[in-house]
């Protein structure tokens, strides 16, 4: 990327020898023989160059709009739009949609609203003295089986005995046999 006065710089040494463009290059070691030419050109022009460069937009006004509606009508779905269209990323595409159409509610992918630590700390309570499987709690919070016993793991350590009532009254009756044998 070359700045504004380099350029500048560069044409007027492009222009001193008589337009050479080797003795150009090999004196200021960096543009290519097109780049030259190129301001240049942009040069004669307009005498002077503009500053920075401004590409070309690669999709047109019509092209974005016919994709965003075209995802819309297909309940929002980046994949089926670029498939049937053959463009943009999936990244262009999601952000064609937030400018022209912004939710108001975001999209939750893959996982679920965060639950409050109460919420966590109550399914941990009732998957240690639970009267019935893990999945029923589970199923209480609205979780896989896999998360009370997570948020077990991350309360109490992973030493701690998920149903601490039965190791309670089984450390308790190892006791009672070890005591009256």
């Amino acid at each position: 990327m070359f700045s504004d006065e380099d350029r500048v710089r560069a044409v007027q040494l492009y222009i001193k020898p008589g337009k050479r463009v080797g003795l150009t290059i090999r004196q200021l070691g960096n543009p290519t023989k097109k780049s030259l030419r190129s301001w240049y050109r942009e040069h004669e022009l307009r005498q002077d160059l503009p500053a920075g460069y401004v590409r070309r937009p690669r999709y047109s006004q019509a092209d974005k709009h016919r994709a965003v509606e075209h995802c819309l009508e297909h309940g929002r779905c980046i994949a089926v739009t670029i498939k049937a269209l053959g463009y943009p990323s999936r990244s262009l595409l999601s952000a064609w949609l937030e400018e022209r159409h912004p939710r108001e509610v975001g999209c939750v992918l893959g996982r679920s609203q965060e639950l409050a630590p109460e919420a966590k700390q109550s399914a941990v309570i009732a998957l240690c003295t639970r009267q019935t499987r893990a999945q029923s709690v589970a199923d209480e919070v609205g979780v896989s089986r896999g998360s009370p016993y997570k948020w077990k793991n991350q309360l109490l350590g992973h030493d701690a005995s998920a149903n601490t009532d039965a190791s309670d009254q089984r450390q308790s009756r190892r006791e009672l046999r070890s005591s009256s044998g």
